[in-house]
């Protein structure tokens, strides 16, 4: 944390440094220590070379982990990018989530052992009588030893989520999918029969780490040759200069029917800690520029009307509205002031609990709306049978499209990412959707 002009900053710094730090030490040491007896439980009859080497291997992968925790809580913020930060921080994730889940198997190993040791206590004369095999081993003074299956069940619990979040860093961050689905519209116009929409969102630009990936998806998109783009917020993570080295990039996008974008609670910097209002200010104001040198017609609580053949449509674009905690930015009132004649209205609203709160109470004849803002969490399950997400318990639009009535939403899943730098079943998406004449 760095002190900027806010009360405490400091002593939290310190606190961090004291307590924090320390704790989260002796924990992840205290992880470590109990996982290995896995290990020593299933390789104790190796050959010494190779018991060794497994061994030293994983006190050496442990130690260099507990170094890059220092180091992270050693760093200034500033002193290291966005992506580096962020990768510091899954690197140390991935390797305890992993152990934190192998814990089980060993404490139900431990609590089988803790019980027969119990009876075995309480039944020596007994068990004087009775032959080692018949007692499983367990002679008085001699340790009860671990189960080799409840062991290689912790490892085994251990490493799949280890395996499954490095792959989905190396493999789904960047595996951009093209979602179709063509939606039909009642008061549709005939100019405007079949046109056909791009949708992104969320890019997320400062945790990107594989820029010639990026300008793989941006191709993707391009060569889908679409009328209209429509971008639903969510440009950076914390401030505006982490989209500088992608200006060129999103740029190349272009649609004869324009590119239209809104702002999502990422791109006001609210979640930076600024030295001062007029910093904010600035940063803000920085925003706002990007979106004119990537060409984007930015809606701030306004509308553009366009017009095919004589017939309007509109786009009403509105700032962030969350439910909840999140930024409330937004007025739909004064977006749709105008539209109430045209016959079809499309919102762009970042946050899809918008469209519950305000769009469908209250304006009833908003066709479709395009959100994004879930990013499906980076983790689901999407197949015929099942489609499954955590992100499903906060919000009820989480991902694809969904129908009330006679009004549609879109929910994209997000072409970028954030936190952890990589998706699992959930990849990143480019949305091509076609309206047609009901």
């Amino acid at each position: 944390m760095k002190a900027l002009g806010y009360p405490g900053a400091l002593f939290f710094t310190y606190m961090d440094k004291l307590i924090i730090v320390p704790l989260g030490i002796s924990i992840f040491f205290l992880l470590d220590w109990y996982v290995y007896q896995s290990i020593r439980a299933l390789n104790k009859d190796w050959q010494k070379p190779k018991k060794d080497t497994i061994r030293g291997i994983y006190w050496i992968i442990s130690a260099i982990t507990l170094c890059v925790f220092v180091f992270y809580h050693s760093i200034k913020p500033s002193d290291y990018s966005l992506t580096v930060q962020q990768f510091i921080l899954a690197f140390i994730f991935i390797n305890y989530i992993g152990k934190f889940l192998a814990i089980f198997p060993l404490v139900v190993d431990d609590a089988r052992r803790l019980y027969r040791l119990i009876i075995d206590k309480s039944h020596q004369k007994s068990k004087d009588k009775e032959t080692p095999e018949k007692r499983g081993k367990g002679l008085p003074g001699e340790p009860i030893p671990r189960s080799k299956f409840l062991a290689k069940s912790a490892l085994i619990a251990g490493g799949i989520p280890i395996l499954t979040l490095s792959y989905g860093i190396v493999s789904g961050a960047h595996d951009y999918r093209i979602r179709r689905l063509r939606i039909k519209l009642p008061h549709l116009p005939k100019a405007y029969d079949g046109i056909r929409i791009a949708q992104l969102s969320d890019i997320h630009s400062g945790s990107f780490f594989n820029k010639t990936a990026v300008i793989g998806g941006v191709e993707m998109l391009q060569a889908e040759k679409p009328d209209m783009i429509f971008f639903t917020g969510d440009l950076v993570n914390n401030i505006t200069d982490e989209v500088k080295d992608y200006i060129p990039v999103f740029s190349k996008l272009s649609a004869p029917m324009g590119i239209y974008s809104t702002l999502g609670n990422h791109d006001y910097g609210d979640y930076k800690r600024w030295s001062s209002e007029q910093d904010k200010a600035k940063n803000f104001q920085g925003m706002l520029d990007a979106h004119k040198a990537l060409g984007w017609k930015l809606l701030r609580n306004e509308h553009e009307v366009i017009t095919s053949s004589g017939d309007p449509l509109a786009i009403i674009g509105v700032e962030n509205w969350g439910q909840g905690r999140f930024a409330k930015y937004g007025d739909l009132e004064k977006a749709y002031r105008g539209t109430e004649d045209i016959p079809v209205k499309l919102l762009l609203s970042h946050d899809p609990s918008h469209w519950d709160a305000e769009v469908r109470p209250g304006y009833s004849d908003i066709d479709l709306t395009f959100s994004g803002h879930t990013h499906g969490f980076q983790f689901g399950i999407e197949i015929p049978q099942l489609k499954w997400s955590p992100s499903q318990y906060l919000y009820e639009q989480w991902a694809g499209l969904y129908q009330k009535g006679s009004q549609y939403i879109y929910v994209n899943r997000g072409f970028g990412y954030i936190g952890y730098p990589g998706r699992i079943g959930m990849p990143p998406e480019i949305t091509i959707i076609e309206l047609v004449r009901a």
